[in-house]
Protein backbone atom coordinates (compact mmCIF):
# COMPACT_ATOMS: atom_id res chain seq x y z
CA UNK A 1 0.00 0.00 0.00
CA UNK A 2 1.14 3.54 -0.97
CA UNK A 3 0.92 5.66 1.81
CA UNK A 4 0.12 9.47 1.51
CA UNK A 5 3.44 12.15 1.71
CA UNK A 6 1.84 15.33 0.72
CA UNK A 7 4.84 17.00 1.59
CA UNK A 8 6.49 15.64 -1.20
CA UNK A 9 5.93 17.53 -4.78
CA UNK A 10 6.45 16.85 -8.18
CA UNK A 11 4.91 18.87 -11.16
CA UNK A 12 4.98 18.75 -15.14
CA UNK A 13 4.81 22.43 -16.47
CA UNK A 14 4.22 21.97 -20.64
CA UNK A 15 4.15 25.20 -22.79
CA UNK A 16 0.73 25.19 -24.55
CA UNK A 17 2.57 26.03 -28.24
CA UNK A 18 1.88 22.47 -30.18
CA UNK A 19 0.61 19.11 -29.23
CA UNK A 20 2.18 17.14 -26.93
CA UNK A 21 5.03 14.20 -28.23
CA UNK A 22 6.45 11.14 -26.94
CA UNK A 23 8.92 12.95 -25.06
CA UNK A 24 7.04 15.06 -23.39
CA UNK A 25 5.08 11.71 -22.30
CA UNK A 26 8.20 10.06 -21.30
CA UNK A 27 9.12 13.25 -18.55
CA UNK A 28 5.39 13.29 -17.61
CA UNK A 29 4.68 9.76 -17.17
CA UNK A 30 8.39 9.47 -15.45
CA UNK A 31 7.47 12.81 -12.72
CA UNK A 32 4.14 11.20 -12.20
CA UNK A 33 5.40 7.55 -10.59
CA UNK A 34 8.34 9.32 -9.01
CA UNK A 35 6.38 11.54 -6.88
CA UNK A 36 2.94 8.84 -6.77
CA UNK A 37 4.63 5.87 -6.07
CA UNK A 38 5.36 7.55 -2.94
CA UNK A 39 2.43 9.06 -2.00
CA UNK A 40 2.91 12.98 -3.17
CA UNK A 41 1.61 15.26 -4.85
CA UNK A 42 1.58 16.10 -8.66
CA UNK A 43 0.80 19.74 -10.00
CA UNK A 44 0.20 20.27 -13.80
CA UNK A 45 1.55 23.97 -14.51
CA UNK A 46 0.98 25.48 -17.45
CA UNK A 47 3.40 27.65 -18.56
CA UNK A 48 1.90 30.06 -20.85
CA UNK A 49 4.08 32.71 -20.88
CA UNK A 50 4.99 33.53 -24.22
CA UNK A 51 1.52 34.94 -25.73
CA UNK A 52 2.44 34.32 -29.31
CA UNK A 53 2.98 31.15 -29.39
CA UNK A 54 0.24 29.80 -26.65
CA UNK A 55 -3.03 28.65 -26.91
CA UNK A 56 -5.13 27.72 -24.81
CA UNK A 57 -6.87 24.67 -27.02
CA UNK A 58 -3.53 23.61 -26.51
CA UNK A 59 -3.27 24.08 -23.20
CA UNK A 60 -7.15 21.88 -23.05
CA UNK A 61 -5.61 19.25 -25.28
CA UNK A 62 -2.34 18.50 -22.77
CA UNK A 63 -4.97 17.78 -20.09
CA UNK A 64 -6.62 15.88 -22.28
CA UNK A 65 -4.19 13.66 -23.65
CA UNK A 66 -2.74 13.45 -19.31
CA UNK A 67 -6.37 12.32 -18.78
CA UNK A 68 -6.50 9.60 -21.31
CA UNK A 69 -3.18 8.22 -20.19
CA UNK A 70 -4.44 8.21 -16.58
CA UNK A 71 -1.63 11.00 -15.57
CA UNK A 72 -4.18 12.83 -12.91
CA UNK A 73 -2.83 15.67 -11.21
CA UNK A 74 -3.95 16.84 -7.18
CA UNK A 75 -3.02 20.35 -8.11
CA UNK A 76 -3.48 22.92 -10.54
CA UNK A 77 -4.26 22.76 -14.49
CA UNK A 78 -6.25 24.93 -16.20
CA UNK A 79 -9.40 25.17 -13.83
CA UNK A 80 -7.45 24.83 -11.03
CA UNK A 81 -7.31 21.44 -8.54
CA UNK A 82 -7.09 21.96 -4.90
CA UNK A 83 -7.15 25.04 -3.15
CA UNK A 84 -4.84 27.17 -4.96
CA UNK A 85 -6.90 27.49 -8.27
CA UNK A 86 -5.44 27.67 -11.86
CA UNK A 87 -1.74 27.66 -12.81
CA UNK A 88 -1.19 29.29 -15.57
CA UNK A 89 2.26 31.56 -15.65
CA UNK A 90 -0.04 34.67 -17.46
CA UNK A 91 -1.92 34.86 -14.60
CA UNK A 92 0.87 35.27 -12.17
CA UNK A 93 2.68 38.49 -13.26
CA UNK A 94 2.31 39.84 -9.74
CA UNK A 95 3.98 37.64 -8.62
CA UNK A 96 7.25 37.47 -10.94
CA UNK A 97 6.87 41.32 -10.13
CA UNK A 98 7.62 41.22 -6.55
CA UNK A 99 10.32 38.83 -6.74
CA UNK A 100 11.62 41.14 -9.38
CA UNK A 101 11.73 44.14 -6.94
CA UNK A 102 13.18 41.97 -4.00
CA UNK A 103 16.30 41.24 -6.01
CA UNK A 104 16.16 45.16 -7.25
CA UNK A 105 16.80 46.05 -3.62
CA UNK A 106 19.65 43.46 -3.62
CA UNK A 107 21.81 45.48 -5.55
CA UNK A 108 22.80 43.09 -8.14
CA UNK A 109 20.28 44.13 -11.31
CA UNK A 110 21.09 46.39 -13.70
CA UNK A 111 19.69 47.41 -17.05
CA UNK A 112 21.07 46.21 -20.54
CA UNK A 113 20.24 47.47 -23.93
CA UNK A 114 22.44 44.52 -25.76
CA UNK A 115 20.80 43.22 -28.84
CA UNK A 116 21.18 39.05 -29.23
CA UNK A 117 23.44 40.23 -32.33
CA UNK A 118 25.32 42.42 -29.82
CA UNK A 119 25.47 39.33 -27.58
CA UNK A 120 26.75 36.91 -30.48
CA UNK A 121 29.54 39.19 -31.84
CA UNK A 122 31.39 38.71 -28.87
CA UNK A 123 31.61 35.07 -28.34
CA UNK A 124 34.69 33.28 -28.88
CA UNK A 125 34.97 31.01 -31.70
CA UNK A 126 35.05 27.88 -29.68
CA UNK A 127 31.89 28.66 -28.24
CA UNK A 128 29.93 27.15 -30.64
CA UNK A 129 27.98 24.51 -28.67
CA UNK A 130 24.92 27.12 -28.45
CA UNK A 131 25.26 28.31 -25.42
CA UNK A 132 25.47 32.35 -25.87
CA UNK A 133 27.57 33.81 -22.31
CA UNK A 134 27.10 37.12 -21.46
CA UNK A 135 30.16 39.32 -21.42
CA UNK A 136 29.14 41.81 -19.27
CA UNK A 137 28.01 44.63 -21.91
CA UNK A 138 26.48 46.81 -19.83
CA UNK A 139 27.23 45.68 -16.49
CA UNK A 140 28.28 48.94 -14.45
CA UNK A 141 31.33 49.48 -12.18
CA UNK A 142 29.16 50.36 -9.80
CA UNK A 143 25.56 48.58 -9.22
CA UNK A 144 22.55 51.27 -9.58
CA UNK A 145 21.21 51.82 -5.77
CA UNK A 146 18.37 52.58 -6.12
CA UNK A 147 17.32 50.68 -9.34
CA UNK A 148 15.91 52.96 -12.17
CA UNK A 149 14.40 51.16 -15.02
CA UNK A 150 15.46 52.40 -18.40
CA UNK A 151 12.61 52.10 -21.31
CA UNK A 152 13.03 48.81 -23.72
CA UNK A 153 16.10 47.68 -21.47
CA UNK A 154 16.10 44.32 -19.89
CA UNK A 155 16.93 43.47 -16.76
CA UNK A 156 19.48 41.13 -16.18
CA UNK A 157 21.21 39.62 -12.79
CA UNK A 158 24.98 39.98 -12.17
CA UNK A 159 26.60 36.10 -11.15
CA UNK A 160 29.70 35.82 -9.10
CA UNK A 161 32.66 34.15 -10.15
CA UNK A 162 32.37 30.96 -8.20
CA UNK A 163 31.06 27.41 -8.57
CA UNK A 164 27.29 26.19 -7.78
CA UNK A 165 27.42 22.40 -6.68
CA UNK A 166 24.33 20.24 -6.39
CA UNK A 167 23.85 16.44 -7.16
CA UNK A 168 21.72 15.25 -9.53
CA UNK A 169 19.29 12.40 -8.73
CA UNK A 170 20.10 11.09 -12.06
CA UNK A 171 23.17 12.90 -13.34
CA UNK A 172 25.11 12.84 -10.12
CA UNK A 173 27.04 15.63 -8.94
CA UNK A 174 27.39 18.31 -10.85
CA UNK A 175 29.49 21.81 -10.58
CA UNK A 176 29.03 25.09 -12.66
CA UNK A 177 30.39 28.25 -12.54
CA UNK A 178 27.66 30.97 -13.96
CA UNK A 179 30.63 33.27 -15.23
CA UNK A 180 31.60 31.26 -17.16
CA UNK A 181 28.88 29.17 -17.97
CA UNK A 182 26.22 32.11 -19.06
CA UNK A 183 27.15 35.49 -17.52
CA UNK A 184 24.75 37.92 -16.08
CA UNK A 185 21.34 36.55 -17.27
CA UNK A 186 18.09 38.11 -17.80
CA UNK A 187 15.14 38.47 -15.80
CA UNK A 188 12.48 40.52 -17.56
CA UNK A 189 13.25 41.38 -21.14
CA UNK A 190 12.81 44.81 -22.72
CA UNK A 191 9.51 43.61 -24.10
CA UNK A 192 8.35 43.14 -20.61
CA UNK A 193 8.42 39.32 -21.25
CA UNK A 194 9.92 37.24 -17.79
CA UNK A 195 12.93 35.14 -18.48
CA UNK A 196 11.93 31.35 -17.99
CA UNK A 197 14.99 31.06 -14.95
CA UNK A 198 12.68 34.03 -12.52
CA UNK A 199 9.06 32.42 -13.12
CA UNK A 200 10.04 28.68 -12.71
CA UNK A 201 11.87 29.56 -9.62
CA UNK A 202 8.86 31.51 -7.77
CA UNK A 203 6.63 29.38 -9.15
CA UNK A 204 8.13 26.04 -7.80
CA UNK A 205 9.02 27.86 -4.43
CA UNK A 206 5.51 29.31 -3.83
CA UNK A 207 3.77 25.83 -5.06
CA UNK A 208 5.50 24.05 -2.94
CA UNK A 209 7.70 21.67 -4.97
CA UNK A 210 10.01 19.77 -3.39
CA UNK A 211 11.29 17.78 -6.57
CA UNK A 212 12.29 18.59 -10.19
CA UNK A 213 12.26 16.11 -12.97
CA UNK A 214 12.56 17.25 -16.49
CA UNK A 215 14.83 16.98 -19.69
CA UNK A 216 18.35 16.51 -19.40
CA UNK A 217 18.89 19.78 -21.72
CA UNK A 218 17.70 21.84 -18.97
CA UNK A 219 20.47 20.52 -16.80
CA UNK A 220 22.57 23.51 -16.55
CA UNK A 221 19.77 25.43 -15.76
CA UNK A 222 19.32 24.23 -12.56
CA UNK A 223 22.65 26.14 -11.46
CA UNK A 224 21.03 29.74 -12.22
CA UNK A 225 18.02 28.20 -10.25
CA UNK A 226 19.75 27.36 -7.50
CA UNK A 227 21.54 31.05 -7.69
CA UNK A 228 17.59 32.64 -7.60
CA UNK A 229 16.42 30.24 -4.88
CA UNK A 230 19.16 31.32 -2.63
CA UNK A 231 18.97 34.87 -3.61
CA UNK A 232 15.05 35.02 -3.01
CA UNK A 233 15.56 32.90 0.45
CA UNK A 234 13.76 29.65 -0.82
CA UNK A 235 14.63 26.06 -0.50
CA UNK A 236 15.79 24.80 -3.55
CA UNK A 237 13.86 21.43 -4.57
CA UNK A 238 15.40 18.17 -5.49
CA UNK A 239 16.34 17.85 -9.14
CA UNK A 240 16.22 14.88 -11.60
CA UNK A 241 16.76 15.17 -15.13
CA UNK A 242 15.92 12.56 -17.23
CA UNK A 243 17.42 11.85 -20.71
CA UNK A 244 15.74 13.02 -23.98
CA UNK A 245 14.00 10.81 -25.73
CA UNK A 246 15.50 11.21 -29.84
CA UNK A 247 14.11 10.26 -33.21
CA UNK A 248 15.57 7.33 -35.21
CA UNK A 249 18.02 9.26 -36.59
CA UNK A 250 19.30 10.31 -33.50
CA UNK A 251 17.41 14.20 -33.00
CA UNK A 252 15.22 15.02 -30.16
CA UNK A 253 11.82 15.07 -30.57
CA UNK A 254 10.08 18.31 -31.18
CA UNK A 255 6.86 19.22 -31.80
CA UNK A 256 7.31 19.05 -35.57
CA UNK A 257 7.59 15.00 -35.57
CA UNK A 258 4.01 14.60 -36.12
CA UNK A 259 4.69 10.43 -36.24
CA UNK A 260 5.37 10.85 -32.84
CA UNK A 261 2.94 13.50 -31.74
CA UNK A 262 0.13 12.59 -29.65
CA UNK A 263 -2.17 12.98 -32.08
CA UNK A 264 -0.63 10.10 -33.81
CA UNK A 265 0.36 7.53 -31.09
CA UNK A 266 -3.43 7.78 -29.79
CA UNK A 267 -4.86 7.44 -33.25
CA UNK A 268 -2.58 4.32 -33.74
CA UNK A 269 -2.30 2.78 -29.59
CA UNK A 270 -4.05 2.80 -26.38
CA UNK A 271 -2.97 3.93 -23.69
CA UNK A 272 -1.30 1.10 -22.24
CA UNK A 273 0.62 0.46 -25.37
CA UNK A 274 2.22 3.90 -25.05
CA UNK A 275 2.56 3.48 -21.30
CA UNK A 276 4.58 0.46 -21.81
CA UNK A 277 6.87 1.91 -24.74
CA UNK A 278 7.82 4.75 -22.41
CA UNK A 279 8.16 2.41 -19.61
CA UNK A 280 10.53 -0.12 -21.70
CA UNK A 281 12.60 2.93 -22.76
CA UNK A 282 13.05 3.99 -19.34
CA UNK A 283 14.48 0.48 -18.61
CA UNK A 284 11.51 -0.35 -15.40
CA UNK A 285 9.89 -3.22 -17.73
CA UNK A 286 12.24 -5.48 -20.06
CA UNK A 287 10.02 -5.69 -23.27
CA UNK A 288 7.55 -2.82 -24.72
CA UNK A 289 4.26 -4.49 -24.04
CA UNK A 290 1.01 -3.11 -22.32
CA UNK A 291 0.83 -1.92 -18.87
CA UNK A 292 -1.74 0.07 -16.54
CA UNK A 293 -0.99 2.98 -15.19
CA UNK A 294 -1.91 1.11 -11.63
CA UNK A 295 1.00 -1.19 -12.19
CA UNK A 296 3.78 1.25 -12.87
CA UNK A 297 3.10 3.07 -10.17
CA UNK A 298 3.50 -0.04 -8.17
CA UNK A 299 6.45 -1.46 -9.79
CA UNK A 300 8.50 2.26 -10.21
CA UNK A 301 11.63 2.31 -8.51
CA UNK A 302 12.48 4.89 -6.29
CA UNK A 303 15.44 5.91 -7.97
CA UNK A 304 15.66 5.44 -11.78
CA UNK A 305 18.96 3.97 -12.80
Amino acid sequence: MIIENLSLKGRFAPSPSGRMHLGNIYTALLSWLSVKSRGGCWILRIEDLDPQRSKMEYARQIEDDLHWLGLEWDEGGIEGKGENGPYLQSQRHHLYEEALEKLKASGLCYPCTCTRADILATQAPHESDGRVVYKGTCRPAIMPSPFVDRDRAAIRLAVPNEEISFVDRIKGPQTVNLATHCGDFILRRGDGAWSYQLAVVVDDALMGVTEVMRGEDLLLSAAQQIYLYRLLGYQPPEFAHVPLVCNENGIRLSKRDKSLSMEYLRAHHTPEEILGLIAHRAGLIEAPTSISIQELQNIFPRHIQ
